[in-house]
């Protein structure tokens, strides 16, 4: 009996790839805390948290979806 996955090894190596996407934007959100709570910290609000981070996540959504709707040619 011949055992294949459903997903081949282009889907798999595209779903890797999609996984690191979100990962690295999960980082680039993460940090920069303050240790006194009454002081505000602006750099919350910069291009890499509001911005960058959130198309990283979005793309590795995007990715690991089509890697696993992508049909693989015999």
């Amino acid at each position: 009996m011949d055992k294949k996955l459903a997903i081949g090894k282009k889907g798999l190596v595209l779903m890797l790839i999609g996984l690191a996407l979100m990962l690295l934007g999960y980082v680039l959100m993460a940090g920069g805390g303050v240790k006194d709570p009454q002081v505000f910290n602006y750099s919350m609000f910069n291009f890499q948290r509001l911005v960058l981070s959130p198309l990283l996540i979005v793309a590795g959504i995007v990715l690991i979806a089509l890697s696993i709707i992508k049909k693989e040619k015999d």
